[in-house]
């Protein structure tokens, strides 16, 4: 067996990277060699490779689901949103530069087809299954011409595609039919199916709609996966600015303790690796929460500023919103905040960044004593180290350069009464240090919580990706799955007019 699929959307959001993790669970659970693909991806949520590379947190993820150890291999382009309109371009886990959408989409973006397609090749040459997935939807006709994710590498590489639709959202099957009439008859010819994605209620009921569907398509659906509360994996949107509402905790257990932990986490301009937070909301008792107004801070026993594309944007927003007030008053009265890379860069003294902003030197809010200057190498690396006693392991992904001139050692960075200032993203994820950290919070904040001793991140990582896999062995056709993998699409599928525009 050396097969693929692409794994295509009818939105954003639709499900791809959950139903992509998904298959590569259930083929892995059968002794199938697999790995996971996507040709482009737009996110701000990534993560270091074993040799230095940086992709997108979705495909680390996915790797872990089909139990291989991620590479550049597997995201040989990461776009890294700095605005609207421009993006920094990472190729094969690299930096090239910035580029505006309009320059990339220009011609930039297809002049990589030939570097995705070969590492596709390269993996479909050393694994048994490939499971790829799209980006956005395969039916954008304005950029179709220069498309290396969707149609295009599905072409060139021969791929069938399962198209994924959000029920939840609502006009399922209208999406699943345009989806399939605005695409060329050449694209239309790998498109085999659906999948139905968060299913509410009885599948009885949506079964005539898949029939009709089927008639109007000459296309099947692969099965109706129902909704399941806290099964996505790091999300990838890049562009979201504020998460304002969104709660993250956990529903494993009681607290341990006598009290619970209120975690606030700043949702600053242009976020980066908020996934950090993911590793405190699995505590039992830890109340994680993403706030955007001084007065939502009052209540918590730690504030988390996370990382950033823009750190100097991130700043003024700060200010602007009366958060840099609400944090230097936190400083002072003893209560915790913790920085994590661009959020430890933001409570420095000043900033020297002629890089991503190219604002020259802005001032901090000086609430630990560092100094930040951005260089033009990106460091990416995965740091091992100790702290508060424990074993810690993480992984850095910055411009800035920070000269740490006083407090107490914590990490590369430094702590200055309960206020904590890292460049490592991940640490949260040890679970010896995550527990003692939080035990100095607790302390701090005058709270009688205690970390339950059995929490493994880790475990339960492994648990939601089983769950994952769980859901397409138990709701997916797979005898279909498997013969769309191993043979590709079926001849003779009918063409939907009126198909893509001239």
């Amino acid at each position: 067996m050396s097969g693929g699929l692409l794994i295509a959307g009818t939105t954003s959001d639709a499900g791809k990277s959950v139903v992509t993790a998904g298959i590569c669970r259930w083929l892995v659970r059968q002794g199938i060699k697999v790995a996971p693909f996507k040709a482009q991806n737009m996110s701000l949520n990534s993560f270091v490779t074993r040799e230095g590379a940086e992709i997108g947190r979705a495909q680390a993820m996915q790797a872990q689901a089909a139990r291989v150890e991620p590479t550049a291999l597997m995201n040989p382009v990461l776009l890294k949103p700095g605005s609207d309109r421009s993006s920094q371009v990472v190729l094969m886990g690299k930096p090239v530069g910035e580029m505006s959408a309009r320059g990339y989409h220009g011609g930039r973006q297809e002049a990589l087809l030939g570097t995705v397609l070969d590492c596709l090749a390269e993996l479909r040459g050393t694994y048994d299954a490939v499971i790829c997935e799209g980006a956005g939807s395969p039916a954008e006709i304005n950029l179709r011409r220069t498309d290396i994710v969707n149609m295009g590498i599905a072409r060139n590489a021969r791929l069938p595609v399962l198209v994924v639709g959000d029920i939840d959202r609502g006009g399922v099957f209208a999406s699943f039919f345009g989806t399939v009439a605005l695409l060329s008859r050449e694209d239309q010819e790998l498109v085999a199916g659906f999948l139905v994605n968060k299913f509410r209620g009885d599948v009885s009921l949506l079964e005539p709609g898949l029939d009709m569907l089927r008639d109007l398509t000459g296309r099947p659906s692969y099965g109706v996966l129902p909704f399941r509360h806290g099964l996505g994996i790091d999300e990838e949107d890049g562009l979201r600015v504020s998460l304002r509402g969104s709660v993250r905790e956990s529903a494993v257990s009681s607290p341990a303790g006598e009290d619970i932990l209120r975690v606030a986490v700043c949702a600053i301009p242009l976020m980066s690796n908020f996934t950090d937070v993911d590793a405190l909301a699995a505590e039992p008792g830890v109340v994680v929460r993403f706030v955007d107004r001084p007065e939502e801070l009052t209540d918590a026993d730690l504030v988390v500023i996370p990382g950033t594309r823009g750190t100097v944007k991130a700043l003024e927003w700060l200010r602007e919103r009366g958060l840099a007030e609400a944090l230097r008053r936190r400083a002072a009265e003893g209560r915790p905040v913790l920085g994590i890379c661009g959020g430890f860069q933001v409570l420095g003294e000043h900033i020297e960044d002629d890089v991503e902003s190219r604002r020259g030197r802005v001032e901090g809010l000086g609430l630990l004593p560092v100094r930040v200057r951005f260089a033009r190498e990106k460091t990416l690396t995965r740091p091992v180290g100790e702290a508060l006693g424990e074993h810690v392991e993480g992984y850095e992904i910055h411009h800035g350069v920070a000269d740490v001139t006083g407090g107490d050692p914590f990490l590369d960075g430094c702590r200055v009464g309960a206020v904590w200032g890292t460049h490592w993203h991940g640490s949260l994820e040890s679970d010896g240090f995550r527990r003692a950290f939080l035990r100095e919070v607790a302390a701090a904040a005058g709270r009688r919580f205690v970390p339950a001793a059995g929490t493994s991140f880790a475990a339960l990582r492994e648990e939601q990706l089983d769950r994952l896999g769980d859901l397409i062995e138990e709701h997916a056709d797979t005898d279909a799955l498997w013969r769309l993998i191993e043979s590709g699409a079926p001849s003779g599928l009918p063409f939907i007019p009126p198909g893509a525009p001239a």
